[in-house]
């Protein structure tokens, strides 16, 4: 997936820093979405736009209506991914496990891989809320059009 790129519709400046509203084309910003063949992110996007708050780096200055490249670290994609997508599965296997250890049936390690999904999500959705945590996952601004 390249950089998306995307209209600046509003500009913010907080106790969070320079931040700026950026209007995307979710199917302009990945091939696979404008073949039809995403993961289907942007289906529920009115008009296949989307509007996202993204940091505004020292030195860019962006205005209203400027184009820009939006970009977020592939390292943080990752970490974002593995805190999504992982914390449940491996909430749900670790839950199975153990009920499979402990030779507790087939209802009790789908019962307790449930859990362990539930588990899952509870714990990234903790990671996710953590000041530091979220910040890293802010798209930022990488340059302008």
């Amino acid at each position: 997936m390249d950089n998306p790129t995307g209209r600046v519709v509003s500009l913010v400046d907080n106790r969070r820093g320079a931040r700026a509203v950026v209007e995307v084309d979710v199917a302009a910003a990945c091939p696979r979405c404008a073949a039809g063949k995403g993961c289907g992110a942007g289906l529920l996007q009115p008009g296949g736009r989307r509007q996202i708050e993204v940091m505004v780096p020292d030195g860019v200055q962006p205005r209203v209506n400027d184009r820009v490249e939006v970009s977020l670290a592939p390292r943080n994609l990752l970490q974002a991914a593995v805190t999504v997508y992982g914390f449940p599965l491996t909430g749900g296997l670790a839950g199975a496990a153990f009920a499979y250890a402990l030779v507790l049936g087939d209802t009790a390690a789908a019962v307790a891989a449930l859990l362990g999904v539930a588990a899952g999500f509870a714990a990234g959705r903790w990671r996710l809320r953590q000041g530091a945590c979220l910040g890293r996952f802010t798209p930022t601004i990488e340059r302008l059009c």
